[in-house]
């Protein structure tokens, strides 16, 4: 008996041992049926979690197109850029190598005199990162955008912990060149799945209106990896080619460009006005050629005080530029008498008193001297007597104002042509109490340049698809239908030359007149509206000057329109200065003078090194070709001379040329412009000091007196007075 329980007893272990190992197996293969069959884990979705432990997704990023310039030159594109980061996990070193940022003070200090920063708020960022038990952190903006110089300078440094990472910006070769017209394009980050990405995206002017052009089309690229990071042989891998942008080939000539740049610089620092504006368009084909604006911007930095690109987004009072289209509104209607006469000075409108600018007008003269005087109170009687309120709005509204002219720039506005009672229709028809664009004065021109045709304006050449090298845009010359008759267009156009040409010295527009170029032009001078009193402002700069105009009269080649707003004189003559130096050298650089015809006694001269030559000689053979010379001294050789050899210069310009005579002896600069001074000054070694704009006026040591040991001040200022 005792032994059957022993045996009894011995039989039950086993059997426990069984169904805890039994047990075990069922929860085991419960799990297993769990994991096999169920989608969700945990929470999680095992089928996404495997994919995603072994898939690799990435963006292909596409190549963001290039801006050029008419003749192919880069006016903006990709440039690698670089952000540095500074490791902070001690884990990274070694034994024998340090990898991580160990001695902060120093790596501080190097840093700071690289980057030009601080080294406090440096030592700032590193030590808070290492205090959050950071792997890595970057050092804020002055870290961010570095080039390949700074990275190699920072390289150079061998600081352990410091490394880059690799990424893309926007870069403008030239600056502050065009910079309302290119706008800009910046870097963002956002965050896509969990993953932060970079994009750039064009934000103002050519690369904010052509943005999705521009960009492209990003790619994608997924497959397996294995544990160690390479990519699993004959696995599936899914692969879309990134679409790289479109490049876009501009209207802009980076020649004349850069002249209208300098000019309206050159307004910008002597003046100081609220803004100055310049533009010029080939007359035959309404390609923008160059426009510039101040204050302006560098789109690397962004330093942006006014986002509006004054060409198109700013509409202003334009002023006595409008009489040109309400004399061709009125030549139009066939009820234009020029030779009839009008009393100047002022006339009663309704319950207003209008009266010409200088306030008394000129007596009783005719309507096309009105023109020339540029009156008020011609055009004023010209819609009470040639044509009426409805005639004045029809013809705006025909030569483009008041509407959008579609030129290829964004944020373009109409202006407003918001006239309707008698002394709006006055005010209006010499162009105040109305709002016009620029832009939009450059396609009213064009209806002059081109016979009674209207130019769409246009910014953009053509757009290329690098991807396949088809070009998918190519400007057309767009050209509307008849707006007026060529008898009118003849008519306006001697109207016009009359302004700048005329002898009469009560003629407006003298100031632009350069000989041979036969210039047409008006000029104008509107007053500015106080958005508080709800009149115009007070002051004797309180006006915006401006000037449209064209040349040559007979077949026009370019068009120009310039204004400047409350420069810190009382006057418009820097205004001209500038235009004519910008047509000047317009003239020199397109070849438009070659040889002396019978219309014009302009021509082009390139120069020779005069140097050691006779100085009588040089002159003669200088001005048997029309250029003017200028003789430093009595000397009977020449030492120096400007411009230099291989310059052009048109028969009108003048040569400096200086001899070997007259040491310390002041020459006579009266009426030298500001770089003449500058080259002459220079050249002779004197101590000088310039003030004023325009030309020499007065010279503080008389012509012919010594000038040894002794500063020279010479002062400049308008040329000609303002009638």
């Amino acid at each position: 008996m005792k032994k059957k329980k022993q045996k009894s007893n011995m039989w039950k272990l086993p059997w426990k041992v069984f169904f805890v190992f039994f047990v075990c197996i069922c929860v085991l293969f419960g799990r297993y049926c769990y994991l096999a069959l169920s989608p969700t884990i945990n929470g999680h979705n095992i089928k996404e979690f495997a994919d995603n432990r072994n898939t690799v997704a990435r963006k292909l990023i596409a190549h963001r197109g290039t801006i050029y310039d008419a003749a192919g030159d880069v006016l903006a594109h990709n440039v690698t850029s670089y952000t540095l980061i500074a490791y902070l996990d001690e884990k990274r070193s070694t034994k024998t190598k340090i990898n991580h940022v160990k001695d902060v003070d120093m790596t501080s200090q190097a840093l700071a005199k690289a980057l030009n920063g601080d080294a406090e708020d440096i030592k700032r960022r590193i030590n808070k990162g290492k205090e959050e038990n950071k792997y890595q952190i970057e050092l804020g903006t002055i870290g961010r955008d570095l080039t390949e110089l700074k990275k190699s300078e920072i390289e150079d440094l061998n600081l352990p912990g410091i490394d880059f990472t690799e990424n893309y910006k926007r870069y403008y070769p030239n600056g502050d060149f065009a910079s309302y017209i290119l706008g800009y394009a910046k870097t963002n980050e956002k965050e896509e799945n969990g993953k932060i990405v970079t994009s750039i995206d064009g934000e103002l002017g050519i690369e904010a209106r052509f943005n999705e052009i521009l960009k492209g089309t990003d790619g994608y690229l997924q497959y397996q990896q294995d544990r160690f990071g390479y990519k699993i042989p004959d696995t599936k891998e899914t692969r879309i080619e990134a679409i790289d942008g479109s490049n876009i080939y501009l209207t802009i000539d980076s020649s004349i460009q850069r002249f209208v740049e300098t000019e309206v610089k050159t307004m910008e620092e002597g003046f100081k006005p609220d803004f100055t504006l310049m533009t010029v368009m080939d007359a035959k084909t309404g390609d923008i050629l160059a426009s510039a604006s101040t204050p302006s911007f560098n789109p690397n930095k962004r330093d942006i005080k006014d986002y509006e690109n004054l060409l198109v987004s700013n509409a202003f009072e334009p002023g006595s530029t409008m009489k040109i289209y309400t004399y061709m509104c009125a030549i139009e209607k066939g009820t234009y008498k020029g030779s009839d006469t009008f009393r100047s000075g002022s006339i009663d409108v309704a319950d207003a008193t209008i009266k010409d600018w200088n306030n008394y007008g000129w007596g009783t003269i005719t309507f096309d001297k009105g023109f020339e005087y540029s009156s008020n109170v011609g055009v004023s009687n010209m819609v009470q007597r040639f044509i009426d309120k409805d005639d004045l709005r029809s013809c705006l509204s025909k030569y483009g104002f008041g509407k959008t002219t579609g030129v290829d720039l964004s944020r373009e506005v109409s202006g407003k042509l918001g006239f309707k009672y008698p002394v709006e229709v006055a005010n209006a028809a010499f162009g105040q109490g109305i709002q016009t664009t620029a832009i939009q004065h450059l396609k009213a021109l064009s209806i002059i340049a081109n016979n009674g045709k209207a130019l769409t304006p246009h910014i953009v050449s053509k757009i290329i698809n690098p991807n396949t090298n088809e070009t998918t845009y190519k400007r057309e010359v767009e050209k509307s239908e008849r707006v007026v008759s060529q008898t009118t267009i003849d008519t306006i156009k001697n109207l016009m030359y009359n302004v700048v040409n005329s002898t009469d010295p009560q003629a407006t527009g003298k100031r632009y007149k350069i000989d041979g170029f036969d210039v047409i032009g008006k000029t104008g001078t509107a007053q500015i509206a106080d958005s508080k009193s709800g009149g115009y402002l007070k002051g004797d700069n309180a006006y915006i000057y401006s000037f449209a105009g064209m040349f040559p009269k007979d077949n026009p080649e370019i068009i120009i329109y310039a204004a400047i707003k409350k420069p810190n004189v009382g006057s418009s003559t820097m205004l001209s200065t500038a235009v004519t130096n910008l047509m000047k050298n317009i003239a020199k650089y397109k070849n438009m003078f070659t040889e002396v015809t019978s219309t014009s006694t302009v021509q082009a001269v390139v120069l020779d090194s005069y140097v050691n030559k006779k100085t009588n000689d040089i002159k003669a053979d200088l001005e048997s070709k029309g250029v003017k010379t200028s003789i430093i001294g009595t000397g009977d050789k020449i030492i120096n001379q400007y411009p230099s050899k291989g310059e052009k210069v048109l028969s009108y310009d003048k040569v400096i040329l200086i001899t070997n005579n007259d040491k310390n002896k002041m020459p006579d600069l009266n009426g030298y412009s500001r770089s003449e001074v500058i080259y002459v000054m220079n050249a002779l070694g004197y101590d000088y000091e310039i003030s004023g704009y325009g030309y020499v006026t007065d010279q503080s040591i008389k012509a012919g007196e010594n000038t040894e040991n002794k500063k020279i001040k010479i002062t400049l200022s308008e040329k000609y007075k303002e009638s």
